[in-house]
């Protein structure tokens, strides 16, 4: 009942705001989808909207959401206008995994800012496993999540650094994320996905197991071809901070931006203008709120990531003075591959595929490689 009333009153609020929204200026109230209450990714979106109150007298009402199309939906209905998602997103803009799905398929999201800070997105494991480097995990027990793609793709995506596959480790469902890791502090299982800087990865450095981070060296560019087949999202980083981290040491890890603010297209190029503007020139006011929010400065975002930014996006950081050729280039065919992927998926709706949700799923995806491969691009993901 109280859900139901919550909703209810969240209906009205957005109605009310929806008008405006379309307008080039950001209306007096905005909703945003993020992570659940108390994560990294919430605690940013949150400091960020304190600085949009101050500076520009709107309203941000964060609304969490335990999974990615949960933070979806709300953009996709209309309901937010903003998402601060992990990376969620790029399944989402290809239409894979929990969005290869009658009611989804490929999203037409777009970046407005993401955050890349000292932390790495990378494979955490026992200290007391003895595990030094990725090709030591053989034989491991790696934990995974239920219901949880994103997580666990990425993880298929590491361990093929090393060249294994999912039959090289043992594999240990938990029901959770926080159950995985209490799970690998309990001696249930031995490897997880994290931030090195995420609570989970504080407390399981210490835990009675500690945490350590086998490295990824950027110059083993044949483990990276391995990774990247599997999860085109991650690139090589150096690592500064972390669990577990001695002081003043560094590790070649794994990374992809987090959280990654988002729009639809649907939002108005002066809307998302002024709000990337906003979290630019007003960068000292957050930066230092939370832990990994100074990732959002302007010059440290990966302009050639695997998502296009928004309109108002490009806009804004080119007032800024650090949107490049190279940048305009890699964007424009980012946009072309989401359009592809939009009318392929409009195509394929449109010869009455299964009903079946695997056969519909099974059907999508032969038709999405094919599109992808016939216009020369990458598939970007890989089942």
């Amino acid at each position: 009942m109280r859900h139901s009333g919550f909703v209810a009153a969240l209906g009205v609020a957005l109605a009310a705001a929806a008008p405006a929204a379309a307008q080039d200026k950001l209306p007096a109230s905005i909703s945003a989808t993020a992570y659940d209450t108390g994560s990294n990714g919430f605690n940013q979106i949150v400091a960020v909207g304190q600085m949009v109150k101050a500076r520009l007298g709107v309203d941000m009402r964060v609304l969490p959401a335990g999974n990615d199309t949960g933070r979806m939906a709300p953009l996709k209905s209309g309901r937010a206008q903003i998402s601060a998602n992990g990376i969620g997103t790029y399944f989402a803009q290809e239409g894979v995994l929990d969005f290869a799905t009658k009611d989804w398929g490929p999203q037409p999201a777009r970046l407005i800012l993401s955050s890349s800070s000292c932390n790495g997105q990378a494979m955490g494991v026992a200290k007391d496993t003895g595990v030094k480097t990725v090709a030591d995990i053989k034989g491991k027990r790696l934990g995974l999540v239920r219901g949880a793609p994103a997580i666990n793709q990425s993880m298929y995506a590491l361990i093929a650094f090393a060249g294994y596959t999912p039959k090289d480790v043992q594999l240990v469902e938990f029901s959770s994320y926080g159950a995985l890791w209490k799970g690998i502090m309990n001696n249930e299982a031995d490897i997880g996905f994290a931030s090195t800087i995420s609570g989970q990865a504080k407390e399981a450095e210490n835990s009675s197991r500690g945490i350590v981070w086998p490295e990824f060296p950027a110059s083993d560019t044949a483990g990276w071809a391995r990774v990247n087949k599997v999860a085109s999202y991650f690139y090589p980083h150096k690592s500064t901070c972390g669990a577990g981290y001695p002081a003043g040491a560094s590790y070649e890890l794994p990374v992809y931006p987090y959280p990654i603010f988002i729009a639809y297209t649907s939002q108005s190029e002066g809307a998302i203008y002024q709000l990337t503007k906003a979290m630019i020139d007003h960068y000292a006011d957050y930066r230092d709120a939370v832990v990994g929010v100074d990732g959002l400065e302007a010059k440290r975002q990966n302009l050639t990531w695997s998502m296009p930014y928004h309109a108002g996006a490009v806009r804004a950081l080119k007032e800024a003075g650090v949107w490049t050729e190279a940048a305009e280039r890699h964007n424009t065919a980012l946009v072309k591959r989401q359009e592809l992927l939009g009318g392929t998926w409009q195509a394929f709706l449109k010869t009455s595929p299964p009903e079946d949700k695997d056969a519909f799923r099974v059907a999508w995806m032969k038709v999405r490689e094919a599109a992808l491969t016939s216009a020369g691009l990458d598939l970007g993901y890989n089942d």
